[in-house]
Order: structure tokens, then C-alpha cells, then sequence
């Protein structure tokens, strides 16, 4: 169903075959990291790359899989929920997608969230 291909900013997952509206993309599954190791994670590459967690978001999750692969667009195509009973990132697709189009999440969680991130936006 995806691929990963090289893209403008890299690495991307792009569709391999045409996806439907609201179809489960990818279920990424988690490695929890307990709070006193995210302040030693925070100062490393894997900034970039972990998931708020958590009730509250009070924890942070690296995603295996293809998981930590999606780029950003605030105009997203998909949607990524964490589920916290299975301990895996699960991504929807927010309209068809088809064949070959990159597939994008927006990074503050909320599709219509234009807020700052932490690294400048192309």
C-alpha cells in the first residue's frame, strides 16, 4: 500500500496504490520512552522523530515501522492518531490519495493546526 521514496525533504512514504478516504494507512507500534530519558532523547537526532504520548502527553514514543517517515504539510492528506491500549501511531488517509502522491501528516496532531513547529517550514 505505501513505499518509501526519496522526496523533497528526503526520505517520504508515498502511495503505492490508490487509497481511500479514512482507510488505515500504516500502524506504527511504539518504544515508550519513561520521562527521565526524553530530557537525554531531546538533546539527540530522534528530536525529530518522536510522538507526544501519553493521557496527557506527558511522555514522548518513537515509531518503529514506517511510522517516524511522514512528512509535514499543513495541508495534510492523512491523519495520524496514537493509540494508547495497542501502543502504536496509526495513520488514516484525510481524502483518496492515489498512486504515486506523497502522503503528509500535520505535525501538531490537528489537520486544520497552522501553530509553530519546532523547525522552520519549507
Amino acid at each position: 500500500m505505501i513505499e518509501i521514496k526519496k522526496s523533497r525533504y528526503g526520505r517520504g512514504i508515498f502511495a503505492a496504490r490508490t487509497i481511500q478516504e479514512g482507510e488505515l494507512i500504516h500502524q506504527a507500534p511504539v518504544i515508550v520512552c519513561p520521562d527521565n530519558q526524553y530530557y537525554k532523547l531531546k538533546k539527540t537526532a530522534l528530536r525529530n522523530y518522536y510522538f507526544n504520548w501519553g493521557e496527557n502527553y506527558d511522555h514522548v514514543a518513537i515509531a518503529l515501522g514506517y511510522g517516524s517517515l511522514f512528512n509535514h504539510s499543513y495541508s495534510p492528506n492523512a491523519i495520524f492518531e496514537n493509540n494508547l491500549k495497542k501502543e502504536t501511531v496509526d495513520f488514516f488517509s484525510l481524502k483518496e490519495i492515489d498512486a504515486g502522491e506523497e502522503i503528509f501528516v500535520n505535525y501538531n496532531g490537528d489537520p486544520d493546526d497552522k501553530g509553530p513547529l519546532w523547525f522552520d517550514v519549507w
